[in-house]
């Protein structure tokens, strides 16, 4: 148990290596998020893509008459 008490108290530094550790957690998280939802994002206007190209449509030309 003693050696426990010891790594959490990471030699004296502890009040600095956790909060790096909390904030380096943090934000590796929100950037795996905002890549899955950005892959999603991406995957989708591939989808889009190919069903527009399946079906003879031409995408984003913006000439109607």
């Amino acid at each position: 148990m003693e050696s426990a008490v010891q790594f959490l108290d990471m030699g004296g530094y502890a009040l600095f290596v956790w909060p790096a550790f909390i904030m380096v957690a943090i934000v590796m998280t929100a950037l795996l998020i905002w890549s899955w939802r950005d892959l999603r994002r991406e995957r989708q206007t591939l989808e889009l893509l190919a069903e527009r190209r399946g079906s003879g449509e031409t995408a984003g030309t913006g000439n109607d008459a």
